[in-house]
């Protein structure tokens, strides 16, 4: 097959959860013997050609909060009427406002639903009423329609009336480091406390600093993750962070897995998730985890970690602490997360899902 995908900022993915979705879904395709062509914007994506197999389309955007995927999304469309694919597949709800297109060129079309983005603190009235009706775009427009979660799933049954396909994400087999970078950056092993994420209010970010300054501990902080159009909001996390906090910015790549292979607690303290795969990721790597009580969450979590009453600091510090204090519990948390996440959440099996859907379509089933 010949598959597109839009929406995504690009990849390879440095950050963005559904910029790793993509990424993992599009090699893997090309693995197995598909054309796929993953549409990029020239901020986010420098390299130009391929990655690993995938064809990169660079296409411009207006580089601001609410114009940057629309316009994209806009500019993008003509170079994909263009070029006869058996398959769009557009991520998250806004881009599925333009999936019609595609049909009407005899294209098929697949819209993946990685939460929703209406929810989201940093989007002003006219933004969030667009972004709800998107909703309805992608759950009509397209020729089938995905979420990563069974919340997801049964928010647009109950909403909606519409059965949509559960594919969610995934994760890999981890690759476990020693501790090499973070101590020349002054980090011990087994130290520290992690959040992975993009610092945005809806990560929740400011509640772990909050609880954090509750804690009497010797254990660091350490905060990895960037601005999403948030400066005032990183500004404010910043003027709360103390002494024993550290702001790392974006990271990924082996300094990423060094920081997830020998934290001592991840926590992933949001409001708003549609499948998170910071979670996941850390959970792999046999993290102790903690995060808040939103229904995502559990469905990940299960009983293979700990969680908080979400959007409520104390109660976030009341349960890290107990989490410091007894590091035996920990243990025991990352051990069962490892082995559940790795026997549940697969990239291959997310792909042959996909794949399946896609071929679905060209048959008329």
């Amino acid at each position: 097959m010949k598959i597109a995908m839009l929406g995504q900022k690009g990849i390879p993915a440095t950050y963005g959860g559904i910029e790793r979705h993509v990424e993992e879904l599009a090699t893997r395709l090309v693995e197995r013997g598909h054309d796929v062509y993953v549409y990029c914007r020239p901020y986010y994506t420098k390299m130009r050609g391929e990655y690993r197999g995938v064809k990169l389309v660079q296409i411009p955007s207006v580089r601001t909060k609410h114009l940057d995927t629309a316009t994209h999304c806009a500019l993008a469309i003509p170079h994909i009427l263009s070029k006869d694919y058996d398959v769009v597949h557009f991520h998250a709800l806004g881009p599925s406002l333009f999936a019609n297109l595609p049909r009407f060129a005899g294209e098929k079309t697949v819209a993946t639903v990685h939460g929703l983005d209406w929810q989201r603190e940093k989007w002003g009235t006219v933004a969030t009423w667009i972004l709800r009706r998107c909703e309805y775009t992608a759950v009509n427009f397209p020729d089938r329609s995905i979420v990563v979660s069974k919340a997801l799933r049964d928010y647009f049954r109950r909403t909606r009336d519409v059965e949509v396909t559960y594919i969610p994400n995934g994760t890999v087999l981890p690759n476990v480091r020693d501790a090499q970078k973070i101590r020349e950056m002054g980090i011990e092993p087994g130290s520290y406390i992690l959040f992975v994420g993009r610092l945005v209010p809806e990560k929740g970010a400011h509640y772990l600093l909050d609880a954090y300054a509750k804690l009497d501990t010797d254990a660091e902080l350490i905060i990895a993750g960037g601005t999403s159009f948030s400066t005032d909001y990183v500004e404010e996390l910043h003027a709360k962070g103390g002494d024993k906090v550290r702001f790392l910015g974006y990271v990924y790549g082996d300094l990423l897995d060094e920081l997830y292979s020998n934290a001592r607690i991840f926590v992933l303290p949001s409001d708003i998730e549609g499948l998170p795969i910071a979670l996941l990721e850390a959970m792999s790597f046999g993290n102790c985890c903690l995060t808040s009580d939103i229904a995502e969450n559990l469905e990940v979590i299960g009983d293979c970690g700990s969680t908080f009453k979400a959007s409520d600091p104390d109660d976030l510090a009341t349960e890290l602490k107990a989490l410091l204090d007894v590091p035996e519990k920990c243990r025991a948390m990352g051990d069962r997360a490892r082995r559940h996440v790795l026997e549940t959440y697969d990239w291959d099996g997310v792909t042959l899902h996909t794949e399946a859907i896609y071929y679905s379509m060209l048959r008329g089933f």
